[in-house]
């Protein structure tokens, strides 16, 4: 059974995430701190209200770790704001190698935690395994689908916001060159894939985009090479969804930077520009990752926890989008175009394909 998050729900999650600050370092056998690099403290964080008191949440991150910039680190963000508002225990896991999967999530069933969280599309099969071997235990993953009926699933609609930040790119281009950048090959990505060369074509129909896969989500090097060969290539914007091993497209471009040559970046999951600077980071993809665990972590603890169900936030759900750092470099006549094409898919008059 499908669900949609509604509109007002995530604006309540929202304000929490605006309202928060920095807290105190939490439980993590990784050192993470609770505001990861990145992350904008504000000046009066909320008190809690100590109803998550007694609960044990958990993380296990895939491969690219949990300071990995992007994806892992959003979902501990997201953990991190539920303790500073919930008193709840919380505590990440990082994956080496996709054999850690099931053994750090077995850790927190051990463990009696009351709920563990698998981070990402690749851990589908440790998460169904480990729910089917512990009916009793509630596990939760984002970017998969696992049918158990002790497993909430979420997922995003990648595709949509992928489709914005392509208009960006289509637009601002000087070349008419763009790349994408992806780590492994699979469905999650290739929304990414698919919904910015969308976006590229429906306003610059004359634009090339040059496609790289570098096979991992935690290697920096492959992402800044892979980089190098399409800024060789002419390119002067690419769109990066490969988890830290995007770090690499950044470093390439900061390399350039540095010689005078003017190229772009468009981050992903999270605000990257607060990571790796306005000189080269055009725009970013939000997924609000971090919402989601939020949300879905608060329910647990009001008991209202759903096994056997899968949410999917798109931009109407305000679960993908743009951060209001983009107005540093992106122009307000881009903007705009990208609001009309916001409204046209939430509408429906535009279909954004989810494969390319």
């Amino acid at each position: 059974m499908k669900k949609m998050f509604t509109t007002a729900v995530m604006a309540v999650t929202v304000s929490a995430l605006v309202l928060s600050g920095c807290g105190k370092k939490e439980e993590s056998n990784t050192g993470a701190s609770a505001t990861p690099a990145g992350t904008a403290a504000a000046s009066a964080a909320p008190a809690s209200d100590n109803s998550g008191k007694d609960f044990k949440i958990g993380m296990v991150t895939d491969i690219g770790g949990v300071n990995d910039k992007s994806f892992n680190q959003s979902a501990w963000e997201g953990l991190t704001l539920l303790k500073k508002e919930t008193s709840a225990s919380v505590k990440n896991l990082e994956s080496k190698s996709d054999a850690d999967y099931t053994t750090n999530l077995n850790q927190f069933v051990k463990d009696g935690y009351n709920l563990t969280w698998g981070i990402g599309f690749l851990m589908g099969d440790a998460v169904k395994t480990v729910a089917t071997q512990n009916p009793n235990t509630k596990l939760a993953i984002i970017d998969n689908v696992v049918d158990a009926p002790n497993v909430e699933s979420v997922t995003f609609s990648e595709q949509e916001g992928a489709f914005l930040v392509g208009v960006v790119a289509g637009m601002t281009t000087k070349t008419n060159k763009i790349g994408f950048v992806g780590g492994i090959d699979i469905p999650v990505i290739k929304r990414f894939e698919a919904g910015f060369v969308a976006g590229i074509k429906a306003v610059n129909p004359s634009a090339t985009v040059k496609i790289n896969y570098t096979g991992a989500f935690d290697k920096p090097d492959l992402g800044k090479a892979a980089a190098a060969t399409i800024y060789n290539d002419g390119a002067d914007i690419i769109f990066h969804a490969a988890g830290s091993t995007g770090n690499g497209v950044f470093n390439e471009a900061k390399d350039r930077a540095k010689n005078g040559k003017k190229v772009w970046v468009i981050g992903v999951d999270k605000d990257q520009s607060l990571e790796f600077g306005d000189d080269v980071t055009l725009t970013s993809m939000l997924k609000r990752v971090d919402q989601a665990v939020v949300r879905v972590s608060k329910d647990l603890i009001a008991g209202k926890f759903t096994g056997g169900k899968t949410v999917v936030l798109g931009l109407k759900d305000d679960g993908v989008g743009l951060p209001e750092t983009s107005k540093k470099n992106v122009s307000a006549d881009i903007l705009k175009k990208v609001d009309e094409y916001k409204a046209k898919i939430i509408s429906g008059e535009v279909k954004v394909p989810e494969t390319p």
